[in-house]
């Protein structure tokens, strides 16, 4: 019983840790495998990705650019073609971004 009661913790803190591994931004700047630079499109729903925007304690620091969106963090927002989508919430993000007018990028 002692054994179950020990293996079930160590499962649970096993999947715990692998959730959270899977849902942080790596660092070449990818979440899920899709690159966080590039063309932007902003939607209401279905995004590839929920956004919170924040002040402080950011996973991404983002500065939107008009041209060569071609490193980490910097992103254009387009209408067509986008390289992925994002939605703007206030409650459970998948990352958190601080809008920067200088070196972007992981924190």
């Amino acid at each position: 019983m002692r054994y179950a009661f020990t293996f079930s913790i160590a499962l649970a803190l096993s999947v715990c840790s692998s959730l959270t591994l899977a849902d942080t931004i790596s660092a070449n700047c990818t979440l899920n495998g899709i690159p966080l630079y590039g063309k932007v499109k902003v939607v209401d729903s279905f995004p590839d990705f929920k956004v919170q925007r924040v002040d402080h304690f950011a996973d991404l620091k983002v500065q939107w650019v008009n041209s060569f969106p071609s490193s980490c963090g910097k992103w254009q927002r387009v209408e067509h073609f986008p390289d992925f989508t994002i939605q703007f919430v206030d409650h459970f993000p998948d990352f958190k971004i601080q809008e920067v007018s200088s070196f972007p990028g992981v924190e």
